[in-house]
Formats: structure tokens, sequence, C-alpha cells
């Protein structure tokens, strides 16, 4: 996970682009709710144009204080036009649970989402780009960068990183039961809420493991609190 933001800092304010008209109500631009949002994700799609071609990318981020990360090849088409500051479109959506109401019309789902919008910066210091992998690798298996071969020259090299600060967003947010017309609510049809979970299995060993080598702790500790079903 990411460190705790070090000041607290204001809402984030609508724009044009992020006030939401349609359901209003489930607009939320409260940093608490985007930062748990985006703390809880794991992959997100990036949205881009080239060319006058729109092009939509899912891809792995992390996020520190009020900025987001991705990473990937440096011959990434993506990644090579985005370092140009071409405008970009981060979203990342979680389901939480299908729901259920007594007409096809209000039934719905239950949903955590986020937009943001802005331009991607290359990170250029090699320092730093080598303190946000680590980073990332923190957030998913806590206590294994240390153990890891740690990258070469080349490998540093082939791997762009990309960083957006977060200044234009909005988060929607779904929960609850179904909201029915309230003549519905006699229908003898049954009403409620499906959720619907993310699971972490159990650890597999690769086939290839050298032997005598025993599962580490830190396996014990890898969560994402996507996966947490009070989220």
């Amino acid at each position: 996970m990411a460190p705790p933001d070090s000041a607290p800092l204001p809402d984030f304010e609508p724009t044009p682009r992020t006030k939401v008209k349609r359901l209003w109500q489930r607009a939320c631009y409260d940093r608490e709710t985007v930062y748990g949002i985006l703390d809880a994700g794991l992959m997100c799609h990036v949205g881009y144009v080239i060319d006058g071609q729109p092009y939509v990318t899912p891809t792995a981020y992390w996020r520190e204080e009020d900025r987001v990360y991705w990473h990937g090849s440096s011959a990434s088409k993506m990644l090579r036009n985005l370092e140009t500051g071409i405008p970009c479109c981060f979203t990342v959506a979680i389901l939480d649970g299908l729901v259920l109401a007594r007409s096809g019309f209000h039934s719905s789902i239950n949903y955590r989402s986020l937009m943001a919008f802005g331009q991607a910066e290359k990170l250029e210091d090699e320092a730093e780009k080598l303190r946000t992998l680590e980073v990332f690798s923190e957030r998913l298996t806590p206590g294994r960068w240390d153990e890891l071969k740690p990258p070469s020259q080349q490998e540093l090299k082939a791997t762009t990183v990309l960083t957006m600060k977060l200044d234009e967003v909005v988060a929607k947010v779904r929960n609850g039961p179904p909201a029915d017309d309230e003549e519905d609510y006699d229908l003898d049809v049954w009403a409620g809420e499906v959720p619907v979970l993310t699971q972490i299995g159990a650890a597999v060993d690769d086939p290839r493991l050298k032997a005598g080598i025993a599962r580490p702790g830190y396996l014990a500790e890898v969560s994402i609190n996507a996966l947490d079903e009070t989220s």
C-alpha cells in the first residue's frame, strides 16, 4: 500500500469534464473516497488518442499521495506517446455486487469507480524510478523486494514509469439495496443484492522451484483492499 498521505489536501473541485449530471448523488469528490478506490484496485484503464484513433489500455498501477503511477516496456506505443504529454483519461472500476430489483429497469450493480484527466510524465531519474518500482512491488507482496534479484541497468533502461498528478478527478459509487418504484414493492418478485467478491488463492510453487526453498512468510500478508468484503 502507498504510505500515509503527509498532509491533508482539499477535495477535488468539479470541472466541466468531471461534474456528474446523471445520477449526480453518486458522485464523490472527496479525497478519502478517491484514494480509497485507488488503494483498493489494482488494474486501471488508460485512455488516449494517437493520430485520431482512440485507445484504452488496461494496466497495473499504484498510488503515492496525490499521484498515480504505471509502467511497462520502453518500446510500448502507449507509453512512448503518453510521455509526450498528450491528454490522458485514467479510470478504475471495482464491481461489488449485483443489485436485483423487482423490475429490469431498476436492476443495477454496486460499484466503486473513478475517472481522472491529465497528462502523464515520464520518470527520468533512475533512483526515483527504482524507488517507485519498489513501492509497487511492496504493495503486492510486502517484504519481497529485498530478496529479489536487483534490476540490471538494461532492465531499468527497458522499463518506463509514468506518473500523473491527481488534479481533475471524480469518483462515482453505488451501494445498498434496490431502489424500486414505490408501487413495485408489492410485486411477488424476489429482490436483493448478490455480493461479488474477488479472492486471493493459496500460493502455487513454480514447477522449477529449487529444492529446499520454503514458502516465504510474506505470502500470508499478501492482500489488496479490494478483496475485503467489508469495503
